[in-house]
């Protein structure tokens, strides 16, 4: 199995704007006086830059405008709705938000076919909204696709009996704590898995500070380190800046470790030098999107590993 791949999909937004549904607990979020037109054009146009430096360096970005009549305002960040899997399987899953429920677009699936990909079957978890019960695609699931792995910090976002659910059928075996971080005095638990950690082909970027309990930080650290991955801890105020939102991508000549301009700005040298050894960085400004829509470089990133038709 491969860990990472060359082939991203993303969707253009068209009406980006912090999303009330989603403000009430995802602390990273921030309102401004900006008015929403400016908001959504400073976000197409950080979308478009990243895009392009992306496509610079040989990724396959498969980009797909949102549809405004939709109302869809966090469509930018699609790798929570989907994720597409080696063997052509594509899991679709259930999301906290209801105005983040129509982001699930069947278009998406034809175009990707129309990329010469091949589906083979859908695994679909979104009944569970009907419960309440959440589980949001690789926000959620930190997918170590080459250990089999599946790391996720539970949350009103991320079920555990769903985790379970979801590794019995795509046969990972599920690694799951809670991470909290300090919000206005409090330790409240982290709405996305894949804002406090990242894991790509040799290395794990993690803030094991979030892991307030010490037998569920070991568990993680330990497996971590048992399937050979260098562990590269950030701070809290580091993962704040996005520096725990990052994905390993397969560029035409080189792996690209992929993260915002603040996530990059917040490294030190020593962790540059630890990234740099395995891949190379691309970062680029995102600002407007993740103060607005509380997420950053791979919350934009859905994967594609589903295989090519020969």
């Amino acid at each position: 199995m491969k860990q990472i791949t060359d082939t991203l999909v993303m969707i253009r937004p068209v009406i980006f704007r912090m999303n009330e549904e989603t403000a009430v607990n995802n602390y990273f979020q921030k309102s401004t006086s900006d008015l929403k037109a400016t908001v959504n054009k400073k976000a197409q146009d950080e979308f478009d830059a990243f895009v392009d430096k992306l496509k610079a360096v040989g990724v396959n970005i498969i980009v797909i405008d949102d549809i405004a009549s939709q109302d869809t305002p966090d469509s930018i960040f699609p790798n929570n709705w989907v994720s597409f899997h080696e063997n052509g399987d594509v899991a679709l899953y259930p999301m906290f938000a209801k105005n983040r429920r129509k982001e699930r677009r069947e278009d998406v699936f034809e175009r990707i076919e129309a990329e010469g990909h091949l589906i083979r079957n859908f695994v679909d978890y979104t009944s569970a909204e009907m419960e309440n019960v959440f589980l949001e695609g690789t926000g959620s699931l930190i997918l170590d696709r080459e250990n089999r792995k599946a790391y996720c910090a539970l949350s009103p976002r991320a079920d555990e009996d769903l985790v379970i659910e979801f590794c019995e059928d795509f046969e990972y075996t599920p690694i799951i704590f809670k991470a909290h971080q300090t919000h206005e005095g409090e330790r409240l638990l982290i709405y996305h898995t894949n804002v406090m950690m990242c894991v790509a082909q040799e290395f794990a970027v993690i803030c094991l500070d979030t892991i307030d309990d010490k037998k569920e930080r070991k568990l993680v650290a330990d497996s971590l380190t048992q399937d050979g991955k260098e562990i590269i801890t950030i701070s809290e105020e580091q993962m704040n800046n996005f520096a725990g939102n990052m994905l390993q991508v397969q560029g035409k000549e080189a792996k690209y470790t992929v993260m915002s301009q603040a996530a990059y700005n917040s490294l030190t040298d020593k962790q540059i030098q630890a990234i740099e050894k395995y891949s190379k960085i691309l970062s680029s400004d995102l600002s407007t999107i993740e103060t607005h829509g509380g997420g950053s470089a791979r919350c934009m990133l859905a994967e594609v590993f589903i295989p090519k038709v020969d």
